[in-house]
């Protein structure tokens, strides 16, 4: 009775209160994304590294969240809002479009795990951070036009100039990896720093 009255939560959609939860750690994950990100934006040689930077710290605030609420959407949901969130202060669209697509993909990947497997749960952070890397993708497909949005949303030529200067043709897959990486490393701490209230929301290794 017990494990079918588990499946039968495990099924039902967000409730009020899940959202709340959700709403709460999107906070949150959004102001240790600026701690661990803000520093490279600033300055144009490390702008595009701001996805390493997101990956960070958000780990531990990541997998808490998904402990809380172990069900299809939290993770999309927080997708979208933290991508909207970095649209209205002034970022490129395909971030926000990044946050939203691999969003789903890491609420895909956490589901294989019912959402309580740490290694899948931490994999799925690592997808979710890569949504960040958006706009840069948009960058080596078009850098004309990204730059031309971004000077239509306030950035500085004489920024952008010197980001374009700085900018290596490597430097996609070395942030993509770089990310990766930082976030695993992020994962593993979030679990030794939470490990007792993993283990009561019964995350497995």
């Amino acid at each position: 009775m017990a494990s079918q009255q588990t499946s039968y939560l495990d099924k039902k959609g967000l409730t009020v209160k899940d959202l709340v939860t959700i709403g709460i750690f999107t906070a949150l994950f959004f102001v240790f994304e600026l701690i661990g990100g803000m520093p490279l934006v600033v300055n144009p040689a490390t702008t595009f590294f701001l996805t390493c930077g997101i990956s960070l710290l958000c780990g531990p605030v990541f997998l808490l969240m998904v402990a809380k609420v172990p069900k299809h959407g939290a993770i999309i949901t927080l997708g979208i809002v933290n991508g909207l969130i970095w649209f209205a202060t002034g970022m490129h669209w395909a971030m926000t479009v990044g946050f939203i697509a691999m969003g789903i993909v890491a609420d895909l990947v956490a589901g294989i795990g019912k959402f309580k497997s740490a290694k899948l749960n931490i994999l799925a952070y690592g997808m979710l951070c890569l949504g960040s890397s958006g706009s840069l993708v948009i960058y080596c497909m078009d850098p004309t036009g990204w730059v031309g949005t971004m000077i239509s949303k306030g950035t500085t030529q004489e920024f952008l100039d010197q980001l374009t200067a700085a900018t290596p043709a490597w430097i996609l897959p070395v942030v993509w990896i770089g990310s990766l990486l930082i976030a695993a490393l992020s994962g593993l701490i979030g679990l030794k720093l939470l490990k007792k209230q993993f283990e009561k929301a019964g995350i497995t290794a």
